[in-house]
């Protein structure tokens, strides 16, 4: 018999660098989660990552047991990793702050191509440019 969810809860942590510290530790600590063996085995799962932004769902089961999925990094920012930009433009139609090829826009798509509403690449790297223009970043061919 399968266990019976308590709740979801949906969190950004840096990956391999994750602490019990907030945001982590108050959201499951409400749900009695053992906060130790959640951040041990995040950070062990997601080492390869150091420290760049992940999103993650954890599953809270009724015995207070829990599973985990880490998704892929948000768009924004493996765009300013791609850019090399520490923020994006507070007015972006008018102040550009970097730029990147739609080459990399596909690059970013591959990578995120899972966890987008998209059923091609071409879509999934449409929506990578969206979000570049949004934060103030030029495609460029």
């Amino acid at each position: 018999m399968a266990k019976q969810v308590a709740t979801q809860i949906k969190l950004q942590a840096p990956g391999g660098q994750a602490t019990p510290a907030p945001p982590i530790g108050p959201a499951l600590g409400q749900h009695g989660v053992n906060i130790g063996q959640f951040v041990q085995q995040f950070n062990s799962q997601t080492a390869n990552l150091n420290g760049m932004t992940v999103p993650v769902v954890i599953t809270v089961y009724t015995d207070k047991s829990f599973t985990f999925e880490v998704k892929s990094p948000p768009a924004a920012v493996l765009l300013k990793e791609k850019a090399q930009i520490a923020k994006g433009s507070g007015v972006p139609n008018k102040e550009k702050v970097g730029t990147v090829t739609v080459a990399d826009c596909r690059e970013i798509a591959e990578r995120k191509i899972a966890d987008l509403n998209a059923h091609s690449l071409d879509q999934a790297a449409k929506i990578i440019m969206g979000t570049a223009r949004s934060m103030g970043i030029d495609v460029t061919e």
